[in-house]
């Protein structure tokens, strides 16, 4: 038996009115994934348990089978175990996002991404954080990743703070960390900003300063394979979910032309799936490019990036499937909604599709909008179905 796990980040959405209100999945082009959903399961999922942020962290580690309400600690450890960063007991991590604030008296957060720079003028930044308030002074270092996407590692009595996601802030005022920890964690973002303003101007990005937030302690997840007795692999161009495949012990497929934007090479992370489904029984295939859509509130990318996810993903993975002969079953679900109207994540169910080439099924329609009456089931609960544990 074979199993794949379609994850399109945040491509949940509501009725919206550029859309004539229907949501991106009603009017995306999708015949594969409607061929698919008349066969299938078709229900909603609750994939951001009570009381946690909606956020990929909790989203995919549901998607995974593993219950976040037992097992999340914070969002930034998940991305240090992706980037090979190794968070001691007495220190927690922060990601670290590259923004962009205006200068009124009462800040506005213009851009959670900083006007997405490249690598080579985001590292350049962040080696400059580390020169001059990094490199372990006062127990703080900052660590490269991908883009505006960062990491500080900072002690561990710098725990006790509520921080707001960026992304929840885009076009409002700043609302800046606060708890017994912030004056600490609000010092070093208020000295980033000369560091950042300084290093951005020459190399051309428009970053101001650093964010921190999701702040969290190594987590100890259990291994996939001993949990659900399959070996698997996975592809994704965020170093979020690349981290949970590394604490979970699911291979981390490098695939040249995945992005997290909108450049992402579909067909490059399609083709490495059915590749590695010669000789592993399961594989995830994230893409992040719905979700930056609805970050963006631009419905007509989500419907586009949706319309690619059917003609370059589902189809061509399907036909290799059928091709192969072997059964099969396939689970397609997103991590959490990100409604082009908010621009940000939200929290309510989402649906999923369950196939079993096996097994009949009722069918049903894959959108909102169609699964709304469902109730929802644990988002945690799915994985064990999908491989018949």
């Amino acid at each position: 038996m074979k199993y794949v796990v379609f994850v399109p980040d945040g491509c949940a959405d509501v009725p919206l009115a550029e859309l004539g209100d229907r949501t991106p999945l009603e009017v995306a082009r999708m015949p594969r994934l409607e061929a698919l959903a008349a066969k299938s399961e078709v229900g909603r999922a609750a994939v951001i348990p009570e009381g946690l942020p909606p956020g990929s962290d909790v989203g995919n580690m549901s998607i995974l089978g593993f219950d976040p309400a037992e097992y999340h600690t914070g969002r930034a450890p998940i991305e240090a175990a992706a980037m090979g960063v190794e968070i001691g007991p007495d220190e927690i991590a922060y990601r670290c996002n590259l923004v962009t604030l205006s200068d009124d008296p009462v800040p506005i957060m213009v851009d959670f991404a900083a006007g997405h720079p490249t690598n080579a003028q985001s590292h350049a930044i962040v080696a400059a954080l580390d020169e001059e308030l990094g490199r372990g002074r006062d127990g703080v270092r900052f660590h490269a990743g991908v883009e505006y996407r960062h990491l500080c590692v900072v002690p561990r009595g710098w725990t006790d703070v509520e921080c707001t996601p960026p992304h929840d802030l885009t076009g409002r005022a700043a609302v800046f960390p606060h708890g017994a920890s912030a004056p600490a964690v609000n010092d070093l973002m208020n000295a980033s900003r000369r560091v950042v303003g300084e290093t951005a101007t020459s190399v051309g990005s428009v970053a101001t300063q650093i964010w921190l937030w999701g702040q969290g302690v190594k987590p100890a997840l259990p291994s996939f394979s001993a949990t659900y007795g399959v070996d698997g692999r996975m592809s994704s161009a965020v170093d979020l979910v690349q981290g949970l495949g590394v604490l979970t012990g699911i291979e981390v497929v490098d695939v040249p032309g995945a992005t997290a934007g909108f450049d992402n090479d579909y067909g490059a992370q399609a083709r490495a799936c059915i590749r590695s489904l010669d000789d592993r029984d399961l594989f995830v295939l994230h893409i992040e490019a719905t979700d930056e859509a609805g970050h963006q509130g631009r419905s007509d990318i989500k419907v586009d990036a949706l319309e690619r996810w059917d003609a370059d993903v589902i189809g061509p993975i399907l036909d290799a499937l059928a091709a192969a002969g072997e059964p099969y079953r396939i689970l397609l679900m997103p991590d959490h909604a990100t409604p082009c109207d908010t621009k940000t994540h939200s929290a309510e169910p989402v649906p999923y599709l369950l196939f079993d080439s096996q097994a009949e099924a009722a069918g049903g329609v894959y959108t909102e909008p169609a699964t709304a009456q469902c109730a929802p089931v644990p988002g945690h609960s799915l994985m064990g179905r999908l491989v018949g544990t």
